[in-house]
């Protein structure tokens, strides 16, 4: 007879909305691994819970709702943050915060929801949809990173960043991290029931477990010396965005800037580094303003964030002060946040006085020509500079040129105090990774860090406080595989993985 218990559950399973609810939560797990949680255990019991979901999915469309459950679950969490630029002035913006949040997990989930139906379409019974849909979310995660300029942000390998398994960023970057991480949990329900089952979590904890021991043996290298390291001295005013541009404030994190620069200290800097956008005037009528900063860097230049001008347009930039407050390096952000820093179609809604939420141009800023590499003398060396949400990019630090180091100026202001400054750090640790070079960040309210080239944070200023540090730039190492070849490896693998399911569905 049919256990009577075991029938209600059954029921209870079938009703309306309860399989996507379960998605859904298994989605908000997932995003407990992204900082500044860190739970990552909890992130793979998500992704493994949703992995069977789909894998138990009766039809392509069912497992699409289902993917789609899981990623706007992760994403309502792990992105919302998103809401803390429409809160900065409330009264403008603030009715715009939920729909924001809505309409950015939801759109984001529409790539998870064609990794469901392909795996659904294209996966043989259960083990065949739980691999399916491994290869396929890897690959729309790796396609969320360029489609409409791009978004990589939350990916299911983040999870690893601060651990030994992110070293492999250094092979495969984010998104081979990302493969690896959907492949393990899809292993047990990729194999037989019974003994297979069993071999295959083994096989998914050792292909983590690899990864993890070869990530600690990496992080144990020690680093090349470097005799007579350039000291960097990042300075953090700490000017709150509600704050940042009001009239009676500004003279205030000026006075905050200038103070942390002509500070004295041991050892003396041989830069020093201002956030994004720190300067309070348009770099075309800053001349006084220039004059004012070289005088009390009193030697080194200074590296910040300003505005300027440029006919029409208006650009996001990062300028090099030399003695005398003349600029000798410049540098305009290409990258630009859509909604942001621009509104596409900008010209036409700009009349109707709606502007990016960051630009104080009408019509936004305009982008620059692309990524430099800017040579800072024989000291100091070459550096790719990188403009806020630019460090997001893996794509935007390829350049023909090899950088000795990276440098990140930004204003992480815009994304309050939970968890967006955290993971936006994070990226930065591992673009590190990724290119074997050093990364000096220096945020309007942090975190402002030093980080080395395996992504260890060696000096690091807290969150919402003001203060300056220096330190030595770490050494860089040799380019790494992932800094040769880029994504086009992992591209090339899960689209040869994808096509092979396809033959073979149009075989059956």
């Amino acid at each position: 007879m049919p256990d009577p218990m075991q029938a209600r559950l059954t029921r209870l399973w079938q009703r309306r909305g309860v399989p996507m609810a379960t998605a859904f939560g298994l989605g908000v797990a997932l995003a407990l691994g992204q900082a500044p949680y860190g739970l990552w255990p909890l992130a793979l019991a998500g992704l493994a819970g949703l992995t069977f979901l789909i894998s138990r999915a009766d039809s392509p469309g069912q497992a699409a709702r289902l993917a789609w459950a899981g990623g706007a679950g992760h994403f309502a969490l792990a992105l919302s943050w998103i809401v803390e630029p429409f809160l900065v002035d409330i009264r403008t913006h603030g009715w715009m915060a939920p729909f924001a949040l809505a309409g950015m997990a939801g759109g984001l989930a529409l790539f998870w929801m064609a990794a469901g139906a392909f795996a659904g379409w294209a996966g043989r019974g259960p083990r065949g949809r739980a691999l399916a849909f491994a290869l396929a979310l890897a690959t729309v995660e790796l396609a969320r990173g360029y489609v409409l300029t791009g978004f990589p942000w939350a990916l299911p390998g983040h999870i690893w960043i601060g651990t030994a398994p992110v070293q492999l960023a250094a092979l495969t970057g984010q998104y081979g991290l990302t493969l690896v991480t959907a492949l393990a949990v899809a292993l047990p329900f990729a194999l037989p029931h019974g003994p297979g089952r069993m071999l295959g979590a083994g096989l998914g904890a050792a292909l983590l477990g690899g990864v993890a021991l070869w990530g600690a043996a990496r992080l144990d290298t020690p680093l090349p010396p470097r005799p007579e390291a350039p000291q960097i001295r990042l300075v953090q005013p700490n000017a709150a965005q509600h704050l940042k541009w009001r009239r009676d404030m500004v003279p205030v994190f000026w006075e905050r800037l200038i103070g942390y620069t002509a500070a004295p200290g041991v050892p003396v800097p041989d830069l020093i580094v201002w956030p994004e956008t720190s300067v309070p005037y348009l770099l075309n009528h800053a001349d006084g303003a220039l004059a004012t900063i070289a005088l009390a860097a009193d030697g080194p230049p200074v590296m910040l964030g300003i505005q300027r001008r440029d006919g029409p347009r208006t650009h996001n930039s990062l300028a090099v002060i030399g003695a005398g407050g003349r600029v000798t390096q410049l540098y305009d952000k290409h990258h630009l946040v859509p909604f942001g820093e621009y509104i596409p179609l900008g010209h036409i809604l700009g009349r109707f006085g709606i502007k990016g939420l960051a630009a104080n141009d009408v019509y936004g800023y305009a982008p620059g020509p692309g990524p430099r590499v800017l040579n800072l003398g024989p000291h100091l060396g070459q550096a790719l500079p990188l403009i806020c949400y630019e460090a997001v990019f893996p794509q935007d630090l390829r350049t023909d040129t090899r950088p000795g180091w990276l440098v990140q100026i930004t204003n992480d202001a815009w994304f309050g105090t939970r968890s967006g400054p955290y993971q936006h750090l994070a990226l930065a640790q591992l673009r590190a990774v990724e290119t074997g070079l050093p990364m000096v960040r220096a945020a309007n309210t942090g975190v402002s860090a030093v980080i080395d080239p395996m992504g260890r944070i060696t000096h690091s200023l807290p969150l919402n406080t003001e203060g300056a540090l220096t330190a030595p730039l770490p050494p860089a190492l040799n380019a790494t595989p992932y800094a040769r070849t880029g994504d086009w490896p992992i591209a090339a693998l899960l689209l040869a993985t994808l096509a092979g399911f396809v033959a073979r569905r149009a075989r059956k």
